[in-house]
């Protein structure tokens, strides 16, 4: 009997366009992902450097583009976010306690907020007890430790806690730890068939 359900947020909630965000970086110049990019924006996730070291630590790489640019570029992956799924969530909110864990940073919240509006987030955040943003705790799935942070701060049972995400890292390790999971795929599958599934 599921109790509690802990769900990611991007490509589950809000939609993710991933396209967008390689064509407006390689309009700015950047041919490809390095490294040194990838171990900045983890760092930026767990919240290790503020806006400007890691629109600056980009900007190293596109000398020619602005902050302002780096930041439009970085938030052109955040896509719609369709109300029916708010609908699904407050629909169930009031049978299971409800958690967001989500790897994402500063920008990309503040984006979503302004794009959706202060409102339509407020509702969002509404649903759940608590919300895990991975820049606010200092952990980033697949860490152990983020999913140890909601489970121990809620005396969260493992065996009656469902995690939904669209990164099968994730749910490969939530599921180590004793969680149920299912693992989204975006683009066939939508949360809001989340009892369709036969999951919980």
């Amino acid at each position: 009997m599921i109790e509690a359900i802990i769900f990611d947020f991007g490509d589950v909630f809000i939609n993710l366009n991933k396209l967008a965000i390689d064509t407006e970086f390689r309009k700015l110049g950047l041919n490809a992902w390095h490294d040194d990019l990838d171990t900045l924006n983890k760092k930026y996730e767990i919240g290790k450097i503020d806006e400007l070291e890691f629109m600056e630590g980009f900007q190293k790489h596109l000398p020619n583009a602005s902050l302002i640019e780096i930041r439009t570029a970085w938030n052109s992956i955040l896509g719609d976010f369709p109300l029916y799924r708010l609908e699904f969530l407050q629909m169930i909110a009031s049978k299971y306690k409800l958690f967001l864990l989500s790897n994402t940073d500063y920008t990309h919240i503040e984006k979503f907020e302004h794009k959706e509006g202060l409102t339509f987030a407020r509702d969002f955040y509404s649903c759940f007890e608590k919300v895990y943003f991975s820049y606010e705790i200092g952990f980033r799935k697949p860490d152990e430790n983020a999913f140890k942070y909601v489970i121990n701060n809620h005396n969260l049972n493992p065996k009656k806690t469902l995690f939904v995400d669209d990164k099968q890292e994730n749910t490969d390790i939530a599921k180590k730890l004793g969680l149920h999971v299912w693992n989204l795929v975006p683009g066939v599958d939508d949360v809001v068939d989340l009892f369709d599934k036969k999951i919980i």
